[in-house]
């Protein structure tokens, strides 16, 4: 899947559609559109929940992250994936039902 982008600007990006996307592959001015296209994709294929890899680092790009799941309306609710999945490092997201109210809260870390 792929987004097209203006003329002259970067190449598109590839978004794999499976349950979960690192983005280490990805350029972090590149990550929040890409984590919008792959919710697009996986909210298509009909995926209840979903992993997004942003790793631990600063945690510049895990707020980047958080900060677009927070306002995005196929989001019902995100946390830190468990230690096992990654843990702080990787963010655990549940995706909407189709019949889903847009207006519900968001669960939040502890």
């Amino acid at each position: 899947m792929t987004r097209p982008d203006p003329p002259g600007g970067p190449p598109p990006h590839r978004v794999p559609v499976e349950e979960s996307i690192d983005l280490h592959a990805f350029t972090p001015r590149d990550v929040v559109s890409v984590v919008e296209e792959y919710l697009e994709a996986a909210a298509r294929k009909r995926y209840r929940e979903v992993r997004l890899i942003h790793g631990k680092g600063t945690g510049a790009q895990r707020a980047a992250v958080r900060a677009l799941l927070a306002r995005h309306p196929l989001v019902e609710s995100y946390a830190d994936a468990p230690p096992e999945a990654g843990g702080w490092g990787a963010t655990r997201v549940t995706l909407r039902t189709t019949g889903g109210s847009i207006s519900a809260g968001r669960s939040r870390p502890g």
